[in-house]
């Protein structure tokens, strides 16, 4: 299961992509192909597990 909070997109504030890149919605930023393994649960990784902005984001959703 891929993170929900991942979404792929092809432009941000200032910048356009000819590719779609990976977007994490809880930190509001790109974030680098390694991050996007974890995101899609890639390699024995999990998001709900080895995802400290997962994580965060998780525990502040739950207060």
């Amino acid at each position: 299961m891929t993170c929900p909070l991942l979404e792929y997109r092809r432009d941000g504030e200032d910048q356009t992509f000819e590719t779609a890149r990976a977007y994490c919605t809880a930190a509001e930023t790109f974030v680098e192909p390694m991050r996007a393994d974890i995101c899609n649960d890639r390699y024995d990784l999990h998001h709900a597990e080895d995802c400290e902005i997962y994580e965060s984001h998780a525990s502040e959703a739950s207060k």
